[in-house]
C-alpha cells in the first residue's frame, strides 16, 4: 500500500527525502520539509527492518507476461542540475581532467553511440521516414587527436569526398546530391569529387539538376558506374570529367529513351527535351547526333567494355585505387 506524504498528509507519496526518507509528494512539499533540518534515518532501523509477509517468487511466465515500468519514485527533483550548476561543471578543472582521460572519453562516446542509434531506431519508427535502403544507416566510430566522434557511413564518406547517386533519381536524391556537390566545391575547390552510380534512372528535370550542377561547380567530378546506370543514371556516368568515367566490370549501362511516343499530349515538350538530351549524350560520348538519334529510338543496353567504345566511360576499373580520394588530415 503506497504511504501518504509527510508533509501534506493527504496526496500519495512520489518521492523520498535522501536523508531522513520522509516521504513527501510534490516539489512543494519538498521545499516545505527541507526549512526544517531533518535528522538521518537511525541506522538500526536500516538493519531491523519490519517484518513483512512472505510473497512467492515470481515465476518466468509472470515476469514475462508482467514487465515491470519504471518509475520515478526515488527521483529527486531538487537533485536534477540547474543550468548555473551545469555551468559550473563545465569550468571546472576536475571535470576537465577526468575527460582527459582516455578510458572516459571512450566510455562517453560509447554512450553517445548508443543514444545515437536510439535515436535513429526511434525516427525509423515513425511513420513517414525515409532511410536509405529502407534499412537503419550503419554508424561509424572514429577516432582522432580530439577524441572520438561517430558519423553515419554516409557522412563519413562525404567526408572523402565521396558522393552516392542509388536508386530512382527523384526531386528528393536532386536535392541532396546537389546539396553535397554544392558542399565539396565549398570546402575545397581544386579537389576532386568521386560519385559512385547505381540507378535506374528517374525523373528527367531531377537528373539534369545533378547534371547541370556537376558541370557548374570547379571541382572535378568522377564517375563510377557500379550495379546499373540507366536513363538519367548514364546521363550521369558520361557527365563526368573526361577521362575520370569508369564502370565495374560486372556494370550495366543503358541510353534514356525518348518519351514522345508515350504520352501525346506532351509530345512538342518531350521532343524537344529529347533534342536536348541527344545533344548532350552527343558532347560527351564524342558520337555523331545521328548515331545517338538511333541508339536511342529503343532501349540499349550495353556492357563496360560496349559502354567504353560508345564513349560513355574511359575506362572499366577492376580496382579502386585510381579512384582513391586522399583524406584531409
Amino acid at each position: 500500500m503506497a504511504k501518504l506524504c509527510a508533509i501534506c498528509e493527504t496526496a500519495e507519496s512520489k518521492y523520498k527525502c535522501p536523508t531522513c526518507r520522509a516521504p513527501y509528494c510534490s516539489a512543494a512539499c519538498c521545499k516545505k520539509h527541507k526549512e526544517t533540518p531533518c535528522d538521518p534515518q537511525p541506522a538500526i532501523e536500516a538493519a531491523c527492518p519490519e517484518p513483512q509477509a512472505e510473497t512467492p517468487a515470481p515465476t518466468h511466465e509472470a515476469a514475462v507476461a508482467q514487465p515491470t515500468e519504471e518509475k520515478e519514485g526515488d527521483v529527486d527533483p531538487s537533485t536534477r542540475l540547474t543550468e548555473e550548476q551545469m555551468s559550473v561543471l563545465k569550468a571546472s578543472s576536475g571535470v576537465k581532467g577526468m575527460l582527459a582521460n582516455p578510458a572516459i572519453t571512450h566510455a562517453l562516446a560509447q554512450i553517445h553511440l548508443k543514444l545515437t542509434m536510439m535515436r535513429v531506431n526511434n525516427m525509423a519508427a515513425r511513420r513517414g521516414f525515409h532511410s536509405i535502403m529502407n534499412s537503419l544507416v550503419p554508424m561509424v566510430l572514429e577516432q582522432s587527436p580530439r577524441g572520438e566522434r561517430v558519423f553515419d557511413i554516409y557522412s563519413r564518406l562525404l567526408k572523402e569526398r565521396i558522393v552516392f547517386v542509388h536508386g530512382p533519381v527523384n526531386d528528393d536524391m536532386a536535392s541532396l546530391v546537389t546539396a553535397q556537390l554544392l558542399f565539396l566545391e565549398s570546402e575545397h575547390p581544386e579537389k576532386d569529387v568521386y560519385m559512385y552510380i547505381n540507378s535506374p534512372g528517374g525523373i528527367v528535370s531531377s537528373g539534369l539538376a545533378i547534371y547541370d550542377t556537376m558541370q557548374y561547380i570547379q571541382p572535378k567530378v568522377n564517375t563510377l558506374c557500379m550495379g546499373l546506370a540507366a536513363s538519367m543514371g548514364s546521363l550521369l556516368l558520361a557527365g563526368g570529367a573526361p577521362g575520370c568515367r569508369a564502370a565495374l566490370p560486372n556494370a550495366r549501362v543503358s541510353l534514356l529513351r525518348g518519351m514522345a511516343s508515350d504520352i501525346a499530349i506532351q509530345a512538342e515538350e518531350i521532343i524537344k527535351l529529347r533534342a536536348r538530351l541527344n545533344n548532350l549524350y552527343a558532347s560527351h560520348t564524342g558520337k555523331p547526333l545521328k548515331m545517338i538519334e538511333q541508339a536511342m529510338d529503343r532501349d540499349l543496353f550495353m556492357d563496360p567494355q560496349e559502354a567504353q567504345d560508345f564513349g560513355i566511360i574511359d575506362s572499366i576499373m577492376t580496382s579502386r585505387k585510381p579512384l582513391t580520394p586522399t583524406s584531409d588530415e
